[in-house]
Parts: structure tokens; sequence; C-alpha cells
């Protein structure tokens, strides 16, 4: 087919904020077919904070993202080419895709490529509510937090493709839900379209003390779960509010994504209120995707699940993209339209 697969690479390490020049744009030819293998023309690209920590050379959870390859992602596509008897032309699927346009595989591998069905769920939401962010909300707030009808969950970065999810899974569960997100535009729409019981503008509230008072004053019986995305200035915040036996989820800490230092102002308090702080990865839960992809799949069909979505599009524009997402840019989940 004399195809040619534009592709990013990660160019070199960044020191502090990153740029567009550590990332390299080159077109690829791709080779013809062997048996066994699938080509996949990538639809959507998932962009998601996580990628700024590969970026790094440090120990981390998951391995660096190694210099001169293909950025990793996850993505969303259509079989336009097969040698394996598993997928057909025109099956839709989701995988590792990652920055660029193509996707070449080995089909026997297993898990690489999974088929979705985008007649009731838009293809694009197998990349957010319905993908990877959608089960991280889940795990995190099912497994980590627990939490019980009539309970306060606060949940930081509340807009995003994690928090709009964990806000609405609280409240189907008859929690008292409150958000912390940057911008009025973001809190009226985590109240107004994703059911929050209320939203605080973190940006109005920029020493922990009078965050503190602001999460009081909507949080009156105090916090007893905290879906983290962010740490910083904002757990200690939270922190200051939580009820005896509290549970926290560290999911990310963006805060801290660029190097900097993110002390904790009051570690004592885990003492005192005997709390349980627990980080988790998703993709260590793989057993349980199964049965979140179930519920969330069905809340997004029927409409019960709400969803938003910035779109960058072209592969071209995926670093500028990546780089607004780490500076909250986006509104929802961060994608690049490929076609």
């Amino acid at each position: 087919m004399n195809l040619v697969n534009k592709q990013y690479l990660l160019a070199s390490r960044p020191t502090g904020e990153p740029s567009v020049d550590n990332f390299r744009l080159v077109e690829t030819p791709i080779p013809a077919l062997v048996d066994g293998q699938v080509l996949v023309r990538n639809h959507y690209l998932s962009l998601d904070p996580y990628m700024r920590g590969r970026m790094n050379e440090g120990r981390s959870y998951a391995e660096p993202q190694p210099l001169h390859q293909v950025m990793v992602g996850g993505t969303v596509g259509e079989v336009v080419d097969s040698r394996s008897p598993q997928f057909q032309v025109g099956d839709q699927v989701v995988g590792m895709g990652g920055w660029q346009q193509y996707l070449l595989v080995d089909a026997n591998q297993r898990g690489v490529l999974q088929k979705v069905d985008s007649s009731q769920i838009p293809l694009s939401a197998y990349l957010g509510a319905v993908g990877m962010p959608g089960v991280t909300a889940w795990y995190g707030l099912l497994k980590v937090i627990a939490p019980q009808a009539g309970e306060t969950v606060v949940v930081s970065a509340a807009s995003g493709a994690v928090g709009s999810v964990v806000g609405q899974l609280a409240r189907l569960r008859g929690c008292r839900v409150v958000g912390i997100a940057g911008g009025t535009e973001k809190c009226r729409a985590v109240v107004e379209d994703y059911g929050f019981d209320a939203c605080i503008d973190y940006r109005q509230h920029p020493e922990p003390q009078s965050l503190a008072a602001a999460l009081q004053a909507a949080c009156p019986n105090g916090i007893d779960g905290d879906f983290e995305n962010v740490g910083g200035t904002i757990l200690d915040a939270v922190m200051l509010n939580c009820n005896a036996f509290a549970r926290i989820a560290v999911c990310g800490m963006i805060s801290g994504y660029n190097g900097e230092p993110i002390p904790m102002r009051a570690p004592q308090l885990i003492l005192v209120n005997r709390m349980k702080i627990e980080g988790f990865i998703v993709s260590e839960h793989l057993p349980l995707w199964p049965e979140a992809l179930k519920e969330l799949g069905t809340l997004v069909a029927s409409g019960q699940l709400k969803y938003r979505e910035s779109v960058a599009q072209g592969i071209e524009s995926a670093p500028a993209a990546f780089l607004g997402l780490l500076k909250g840019r986006n509104f929802g989940k961060q994608l690049v339209r490929l076609i």
C-alpha cells in the first residue's frame, strides 16, 4: 500500500517543564504485513498526565519512555489490513498504539488489541470514561476509598477525565461530593453537568488555610474520602478537614511532575485521624477491569454518566496539546484526532 506513518519520538528528556523541543516528528514507511500481523489506522490518541512522569529517567512505577522511540499512549482505531484470523478489516480496536497514525502489531500477543463496539458508545469514549481514566476512577473510589452512603468525598482535578467520573460514581452511591477545579467555567460544569454538590476554584485560594476554610464550608460534616490527583497545597487543605478514619486514594501528584518539591504540611494528621493513604496504579488491577468497564459502559450508553472531551486535530498538534494538558488548559479528556 506504500503507506507512510507519522510518529512522534521522545527526542530528549526534559529538565523542569517539558517543551515541544523534547519531541521529534518522523515519517516511517510501513512494511508489508507478515502472517499474524494487523495494521490499525489510529483514529484518536489519548494524552494523559502519566506520560510526563515517563519522560523522566528516574525510578518510577513504570519504565521510562525510551529515547528516540514512539511516545507511549492509548489509541482507538480501525483495522485496515490483517494477516490474522483474530481480526478482520473494519474491526474497531483499542490498544497502546502510541503517538502515531498507524500501529503494526503481532496480533498473537495477548491483550495487545481489544475489539470494541461503537454502536452505543462513541469510539473516543473508550479512551476516557469507558477506558483507562474511567477504570482509574472506579478502582480508586470503590476499592480504596470504599465510600458509604451519606459520607463526603472530595475530588481534586474534578473537571478532568478521571475526576469527573469519580464524582458521578460517588453521587450514584449516595455521597456528598465536593470538587476542586481551576476556574469558574470548570467549577460550573462540575456542579451543573456532572452533578457534584459543590466545587471550589483553587485559583481563588492560593494558600492552604484559605482553601481549607473553603473546604470546611463546603464539607460541613468533614471529609471521609479524598480522590487525590494533584497533591501539594490541595492535599494539605484536604487533610486539615479530614474526619477520623478518612481514606485518601492517591492517583496523581501533578503538582510535582516537573520536579518541584511537594512536602506534606501536617503529616501528623495521618496518625491523629488514623487515616489510610494509598497510592495505586490501575494497570496492576487488570482482573477487575471487566467489572469496572461493564458498569461504566452501561452508564455511558444510558446517558447516566456524562463526560467532556478536548480534541486537538492532527498528529502534529500532539506536543502542544500535551503541554496544555499539564497546564490544565484542557477541559475533560484530552484527545488528538488522527484522521
